[in-house]
């Protein structure tokens, strides 16, 4: 089921604490542009398909990557994206958009991302995964 854009942008405004629905959407922008990079075929498609469909057009034509980043580099890139914005307001808008994203997904498809993403993302998800 996709979600609609109103409710997914409610929920990373609620767990970002965001001011306005803009600060949310930009930051949605930059974490999904960025997490599309690192993601490939039917899984990258399947997510896609549960995101309104702004996003889910970010998450399918990505910002290019060289390499996948580590999760640390994940927030840096992310803050380097966002004006204004330091590692550490990266990292909680790496997580508001993250763990809304994983709300929106059934557990196999998370596992399927998670599968494509170098080890610790499931920490900025918010979802850690047992060893």
């Amino acid at each position: 089921m996709t979600l609609r854009r109103e409710a997914f942008l409610g929920h990373v405004t609620e767990r970002g604490q965001y001011d306005t629905p803009e600060e949310a959407e930009r930051a949605a922008r930059v974490v999904l542009a960025l997490l599309g990079a690192h993601l490939v075929g039917d899984v990258r498609a399947r997510l896609a398909a549960c995101l309104p469909e702004t996003f889910a057009l970010i998450l399918l034509n990505p910002l290019q990557s060289a390499e996948p980043l580590s999760p640390e580099r994940f927030v840096r890139a992310t803050a380097a994206w966002i004006e204004g914005a330091t590692e550490q307001t990266a990292a909680w808008d790496v997580s508001a958009v993250l763990s809304t994203v994983a709300d929106a997904v059934d557990e196999d498809l998370l596992g399927q991302v998670l599968l494509q993403l170098p080890v610790g993302y499931d920490l900025l998800i918010g979802r850690p995964q047992p060893i």
